[in-house]
């Protein structure tokens, strides 16, 4: 049985690593906190905003690499509060996604396209998304299954919200990635690496790969070549409706590497097939969508716009 210990507010017992049992009988009644255990202040920072907020039991605390051991609450917590950088948002996603619970990004990262909040701030403002005073953005996903040969069932399934890229293992060699759309062929890239991305990932990978940007909430595919030695060397943008299969050549040692985390060794004959993932990934938002384009001159070109204020959500 659950060990249960009266007096001990839920976060406190999560923290130490207990387990209890949930009165689940109010729907989304939770506010999780994530935070990435590979940043030094994180977690003091982290403990000192659910102090600050005097939540009590109404909230549970998880690193990110640990956060598959939340399952059992996730499905009443109202949304969670991230600190990291979109790495760690990213790593969260692949737990919460299924869910469809919101997220509420801290920034401590380099870049920080996906985090809304930055820590001088969060303490001030995160009582705001508490009382409904935010928007809920959703963002695609990409699925992405592997089959062997002409096996019609996947060995592997994942989901993606930046992107997934085929790209060559250790070897120097370039890959020859066959490529189809909606079983047509494209063309056959003789590249680094092909990644496939959501508008979300059009700013990370794709982007240095020399691929447009698109507004994160744009329903769309991306196909980029990376370092494109003959063919299509230009990034082609896709409707959300595409089904695209990459297959690289036999006897090259191609990998597939999906929101830079999963690490697979593709085998020969395998087929690598991308479509829009039924899962979305939601994030509460109190600034107006058009806050987007200051952020990225901000990020992007490292260009601040003191004179800005984001406009608040309407």
């Amino acid at each position: 049985m659950p060990r249960e210990m009266p007096g001990i507010g839920l976060c406190h017992l999560l923290v130490l690593g207990i387990s209890v049992r949930l009165d689940m009988t109010t729907s989304r009644r939770l506010i999780g906190f994530v935070y990435n255990a590979q940043h030094t202040t994180a977690l003091q920072m982290t403990k000192s905003v659910m102090n600050a907020l005097g939540l009590g039991e109404d909230c549970w605390l998880s690193a990110a690499e640990d956060l598959d051991n939340m399952r059992p609450v996730l499905h009443d917590t109202r949304f969670i509060v991230v600190a990291g950088g979109d790495g760690t948002i990213l790593r969260v996603v692949r737990t919460t996604s299924e869910y469809g619970v919101p997220l509420v990004g801290i920034n401590m990262g380099r870049i920080g396209f996906m985090a809304e909040l930055q820590v001088q701030e969060a303490i001030e403002e995160i009582p705001s998304y508490m009382n409904g005073g935010a928007r809920l953005e959703e963002r695609m996903m990409l699925e992405v299954s592997v089959r062997r040969g002409d096996d019609q069932e996947p060995y592997l399934t994942l989901h993606a919200l930046n992107d997934v890229v085929v790209g060559r293992g250790g070897s120097a060699r370039l890959l020859d990635i066959l490529t189809t759309i909606d079983g047509v062929i494209l063309t056959s890239y003789r590249a680094d690496a092909v990644i496939v991305s959501t508008a979300t990932g059009s700013t990370g990978y794709a982007l240095s790969a020399g691929g447009p940007i698109m507004y994160p909430e744009t329903k769309a595919m991306l196909i980029q070549p990376v370092a494109a030695h003959t063919g299509l060397r230009s990034g082609l943008i896709l409707p959300d409706t595409t089904t695209l299969e990459l297959q690289a050549s036999d006897g090259h040692e191609a990998q597939l590497v999906v929101d830079g985390f999963t690490d697979t060794l593709l085998h020969d004959g395998d087929r690598v097939t991308i479509r829009r993932s039924e899962y979305v990934t939601r994030f509460l938002r109190r600034h107006a969508p058009t806050a987007f384009y200051a952020a990225l001159t901000r990020r992007t070109f490292g260009m601040d716009t003191p004179s800005y204020s984001p406009p608040p959500a309407t």
